[in-house]
């Protein structure tokens, strides 16, 4: 054997770092059962179902109200009447449209309003990535008149994602904490015009002004609301009426009491805050401050 020879088998060939096997790895997927609104793993939903029913509510099959989406198919139909009774056992179930539930819970809760007198409406159906707009008419949901858009809750986190990243920090793969923020500090807005006027205003004359903290992973894993009352000014609001001098002060004044009685024994990372102004769309300040 050479001396070339011998150094080749010592010293064999390195693969360049793009090639090695651990960076080939595939990233863990997140596997859904529903998606669109409909049934597509019944397997995987038997195993959320379970969970549910054993582990956490811990109640015994009997009776079931179940709701599905409009335009469902006979063959998601089946599989989730097969998990229903083969699976799990219950001895009836009643099947129900969310258009449907929503404007009988509304018609018993005020049973002279408009609703109920009318007999009619129109639910707009927000979910995770779609939308329907359902008219009710006596009760029963018009089939015929309901329009459906592939949009929904979902492209709100993702839209809320990108504004973080590009003013922030990148949390394009933290999507539970997108959607923590977005279900904590999130409302719709009844007065569209007002409710922005307030959220372009600075520092403590905006009152939609809220700080969320993110989990720095070691003293707390999740993210949280630093002043949770502050999320909720929005509902003091009344139709067509801008936020008083009053309501500010109050809530200057609970600020400073929090401040004073309560000590953290956390760590409070300060660079790791978003501030989020909502109103029927998500709306972020100019800046991150």
């Amino acid at each position: 054997m050479t001396q070339t020879a011998s150094t080749a088998l010592l010293h064999p060939k390195v693969p360049p770092p793009h090639h090695h096997p651990l960076l080939h790895k595939r990233r863990p997927n997140l596997r859904r059962p529903i998606d669109r609104g409909f049934l597509i793993n019944p397997d995987l939903q038997r195993d959320f179902w379970s969970h549910l029913f054993n582990s956490l509510l811990h109640v015994t099959p009997s009776s079931l109200l179940l709701t599905e989406p409009l335009f469902s198919l006979p063959s998601i139909q089946r599989s989730t009447d097969e998990l229903v009774f083969e699976d799990f056992g219950f001895n009836s179930l009643f099947v129900a449209d969310s258009p449907f539930l929503v404007h009988l819970y509304e018609a018993s809760r005020r049973p002279y309003g408009l609703v109920s007198e009318a007999q009619c409406s129109l639910v707009v159906d927000c979910g995770f990535s779609f939308m329907h707009a359902a008219p009710v008419f006596q009760n029963c949901t018009v089939s015929y008149g309901v329009k459906r858009i592939d949009l929904g809750g979902k492209a709100l986190t993702n839209y809320l994602k990108e504004l973080a990243c590009y003013r922030s920090v990148n949390v394009m793969d933290e999507t539970f904490i997108m959607d923590d923020v977005k279900e904590k500090l999130c409302f719709v807005s009844l007065d569209v015009e007002r409710d922005l006027q307030v959220a372009r205003k600075h520092g403590k004359d905006n009152l939609f002004r809220c700080t969320y903290v993110l989990p720095d992973g070691v003293t707390h894993t999740k993210g949280y609301v630093k002043d949770p009352e502050a999320a909720q000014w929005h509902l003091t609001l009344t139709d067509g009426a801008f936020p008083s001098r009053a309501v500010e002060t109050k809530r200057e004044t609970d600020q400073l009491e929090v401040m004073e009685k309560t000590e953290r024994n956390r760590v409070d990372l300060t660079k790791n805050v978003v501030f989020v102004f909502l109103t029927k769309w998500v709306i972020l300040p100019a800046h991150f401050q």
